[in-house]
């Protein structure tokens, strides 16, 4: 009590001044955002260090949701759980190792021709530029060819192929990781996630059961609807580099069904790779047959495709889209690239599924 009989302000009176005006509650508010980033930043920098360990688990993640319904499948035949589990987990590696090992043997086997056919077409290209009257010397075309020839045909590729023998090992080491967190998801996914909301009151595990249902939805639609738009573009592009035959076809075929798993800038890496291919094989007549081609299946893709297959799956914008893709590329390279969209897609369905 004061002299005047009135109470005394207690201490969070005379604190609450500063802090209930607009300036505070703003400084409030900022400090509460800048809380936010700095352990967003710290999260992010730490799984870009531990990239050989949270790279396959958010990459087994993705494929148990796109997955799942395989396994439920074969749930239904009264497959056993662990069964059902490894089946679809041998199935999916005897597929990939079937399509890598046709790859690699297609190349071992062109690789030849691709040399000789890629001097023919240089020599055909310097023809071209001699009678176009490009301000672009002859010799440094010559050299360059000479180079390249003398490059792909000596020691020096396959030893340089082979040099990055640390990266095999994690790349080796990730792939083991993946299938072993893989098969443990198919198998006990649910189990899991339950285990993971047990200390939630009965309010916050509803809402976590809603976000994760949605996230699986999410994600398993996202890998399938891609993965079918992924195999109309190769099966299209593939088959006209086969009628202007065009070599490696076949692992350029593979290189376009892979890169549409990055949105955007995906189908613009495979198509001017293919260009190249045929550009050095077959001339600039092949080269723009080719460009035509791509052009034509990727406006098929992006006009009638994505928007039939992939319907409301990944409701982001375009630029939000690109911003996440460069985000990914700089962490992660390219799978960071291939992650960056699923993961954005399923933050975006949990903060719309958060108070529904």
């Amino acid at each position: 009590m004061t002299d005047g009989g009135e109470p005394r302000p207690g201490l969070r009176e005379r604190l609450a001044g500063p802090w209930t005006d607009l300036l505070g509650r703003t400084a409030i508010r900022c400090l509460q955002v800048l809380i936010v980033l700095a352990l967003g930043v710290a999260v992010v920098t730490e799984a870009a260090n531990l990239r050989v360990l949270v790279i396959p688990v958010l990459l087994a993640i993705i494929l148990a949701a796109a997955f799942a319904p395989v396994v439920s499948f074969l749930r239904r035949l009264h497959v056993p759980n662990g069964l059902a589990a490894f089946l679809t987990l041998v199935l999916t590696v005897v597929v990939l190792g079937a399509v890598l090992t046709g790859v690699a043997l297609a190349v071992i086997a062109q690789w030849g021709t691709l040399v000789s056919q890629a001097n023919d077409g240089i020599g055909q290209l310097q023809s071209f530029v001699k009678r176009s009257g490009l301000p672009i010397d002859s010799s440094q075309l010559e050299k360059a060819r000479k180079q390249g020839v003398s490059f792909l045909t000596s020691g020096a590729f396959a030893s340089g192929a082979l040099a990055g023998l640390s990266t095999t090992v994690s790349i080796v080491t990730g792939i083991v990781l993946l299938l072993f967190v893989l098969f443990y998801l198919l198998k006990d996914g649910r189990t899991i996630w339950e285990f993971l909301l047990r200390p939630l009151d009965d309010v916050r595990r509803a809402r976590a059961h809603r976000i994760g249902n949605r996230s699986v939805g999410v994600m398993g639609g996202y890998v399938r609807g891609t993965a079918l738009v992924a195999l109309v573009d190769a099966v299209f592009i593939g088959a006209g580099l086969l009628i202007l035959r065009v070599p490696l076809a076949i692992p350029l075929t593979v290189l376009v069904f892979v890169t549409a798993f990055i949105p955007v800038v995906g189908a613009t890496i495979a198509g001017v790779v293919c260009a190249l291919v045929a550009l050095v094989t077959g001339g600039p007549v092949t080269a723009l047959i080719v460009v035509l081609i791509v052009i034509v299946v990727n406006q098929l893709e992006g006009n009638l495709l994505q928007p039939l297959i992939m319907g409301r799956t990944v409701s982001l914008h375009p630029l939000v889209i690109l911003l996440v893709l460069t985000a990914g590329a700089l962490l992660a390279g390219v799978v960071g690239a291939v992650l960056a969209v699923p993961t954005a897609a399923v933050a975006w369905t949990a903060i719309k599924s958060w108070n529904e």
